[in-house]
Formats: structure tokens, sequence, C-alpha cells
């Protein structure tokens, strides 16, 4: 069996509203490449919810009230059921989400057409080590479901970028990069460890951090002697486990970061050869962000099928680790 674990679809409301490729609203054309090069299953979701994938003056992404996010889950719901052989769905959730936002999720996520969470790696700037995600990790490791982590519209300093094409092949890569290391380095994964977080577009440059991440967190561990630099007098920066007390004292960045899985949707032999040298097969999940990435699906198969491993391995990233950590066989 044949899953990808990163699609999108979008409703025709929200494509009237925002701009968007026409790719992400067309159903059936979706459908029939997915069959066409042998996908069994998709499982779909936006990382801005009812919001715009672009920078739209006066949109913010992050105040969605309730009652609209329930539409538009409402629709997904709607088309998986339509779709039941083909697709299933995640939930957004806004990871600096109040206590109304995430009674939503958990509501929205009892409908089996959903079988996880889809979030973004930061939020106006705020990586995910800040004590505001605690919330939000805490429902997710309770709702014991897969968490897909994705680079947000405007990911971080790109404020001033003006080329759309830079912003969604690089700012969005760094974007992941950075949330996902500082998953890691907060210690949410000591702190909830049934968390199963899943990095798009390849987790990033997670691959090459091992050893920063590490040299990061001596320096914290020794700061005001030793290796580091001495204390600062000033407030902890958001997002350093000094003022995180939340996540607790991380024991090793590196650990954390060999638990958490990442997609195949980087078009790069070399960016998925370096995941599964240093991940492992076992930690990679194929994903083709498409739609709207309009790379022919069956090149980014064989891709996989070219890396230096065994058949056995190549079906895992294929589709089996997807079946397990969704357990797709016990749901409807």
């Amino acid at each position: 069996m044949i899953i990808d674990i990163h699609g999108h679809l979008s409703p025709p409301e929200a494509a009237r509203r925002f701009p968007m490729p026409p790719s992400l609203t067309d159903v059936d054309g979706m459908l029939a490449a997915r069959a066409q090069a042998g996908i069994d299953l998709t499982i779909i979701g936006s990382p801005v919810g009812a919001g715009a994938m672009a920078r739209v003056p006066g949109v913010d992404n992050y105040a969605q009230p309730r009652d609209r996010l329930r539409s538009f889950h409402a629709w997904m719901s709607g088309l998986i059921a339509s779709f039941p052989d083909q697709l299933r769905g995640y939930v957004y959730a806004n990871p600096f989400g109040d206590d109304d936002h995430l009674d939503g999720v958990r509501e929205t996520l009892a409908d089996p057409a959903f079988v996880g969470l889809i979030t973004t790696s930061s939020v106006h700037g705020e990586l995910l080590g800040s004590p505001r995600a605690d919330s939000f990790f805490a429902l997710a490791a309770e709702l014991d479901v897969p968490v897909l982590v994705h680079a947000p519209a405007e990911p971080i300093g790109t404020e001033r970028v003006d080329d759309v094409g830079f912003v969604e092949q690089i700012g969005r890569f760094g974007d992941v990069s950075m949330g996902m290391a500082m998953i890691a380095f907060a210690g949410w994964l000591d702190k909830y460890p049934g968390l199963r977080l899943i990095g798009a577009t390849g987790g990033g440059a997670l691959a090459l951090l091992p050893e920063r991440l590490q040299t990061a967190a001596t320096r914290q561990r020794h700061r005001g002697g030793g290796d580091g630099p001495p204390a600062s007098s000033s407030a902890p920066a958001a997002g350093s486990r000094a003022a995180n007390p939340a996540a607790g004292p991380v024991a090793d960045p590196v650990a954390a970061l060999h638990r958490m899985y990442v997609d195949t949707s980087p078009f790069s032999a070399a960016h998925l050869s370096l995941n599964a040298e240093v991940l492992g097969p076992e930690r990679m999940l194929f994903g083709t962000d498409s739609p709207p990435m309009s790379v022919p699906l069956v090149e980014l198969m064989r891709m996989i099928e070219k890396l230096p491993l065994d058949k056995a391995s190549q079906q895992l990233i294929l589709g089996g680790n997807a079946e397990a950590l969704f357990d797709l066989r016990s749901r409807p």
C-alpha cells in the first residue's frame, strides 16, 4: 500500500477569497493523478486552516473563529466521506491557540475522517520552543495522533521578501528546520514522550543538525562558565529552556531529533539519502506536497526506489511506516 501523508485540497469558497493554484480545488484531477501513479491513500490538510497560504493584506491566519474552522473541517470531512478509500485528513491546530480553539481541535478529531493534526513550525515569528505551546503539545500527546509540522504562509525572516518563489522554496524550508530543531532543543519530547511529530519538507535541514544541536545544548548547560559565554543579566529569550520551565531541561536534543519523522516532499535525491542515513528509513514517510507541488508523482516514487536501501526499507517509506504511525488498519 502506498500512502502519501502530505497532500492539500481547498474548498472552492477559499479559492474565491484567496489567491491559490487551481490544482488545490481540482479534486478529480488530484485523485486521477494518484490513481495513475499507484498511490492508494492520501492524507490531506491545511497548515492555515480556512486561511491563505500566501501573504494577503489584512488576513491573519491565526485569528480564525471556531465556527469558521468548524465549517472548513466539515467540508473536508464531507469530501473524505465521498472518497473513503482514497482520502483521510488532518485537523488544523494553532500551536498557540487558546482553550476554546483547542477544544475545537479535540471535537473535530473525534470524526474518524481525521487521523492526525497539522500545525505550523512558527507563528508570527515565534518558534515552538515557547512555553505558550505547552497546551498544544499536551493535547497532541493526549490524543495520541501524529502531528505534521508544516511551514507557515509567512516564514520567519521573509517579511521583506517579495519573491513568492523564494519564500515558498527557501523561506519555508528554513522555517521547518528551525521549528523542528527548537522542538528537540526545548525538551517537548522529554515532557511528552508519546508525541509523534513529522517534519514536512523532509524536516528541512534536520539531518544536518545533530552536532549543532548537541553543541547548543552543551553551551546552554554550561552558560556562565566552561565553554559558554557568561550568563546575561537580561531575561532569557523566548524558546530557551530557561524561559520554558514547562518543557524542562532536555537531556539530549539529538536523541529527541532521532525520535522525529520526516516526509519525502523535497525533490532532492541528496536530501532523501541524507535523511535515510541520519534518521533511518523507519523515520521517513512518503509525502509529496501535491497539490500544489507539480513534480510528477511517479518521479517522486522512483527517487525513493533509487535510494541505496533494500526493498523492505523502501516499502516502509512508501507506506508501511505511515500505516503503522497513523494506525490505519484499525480505523474505519
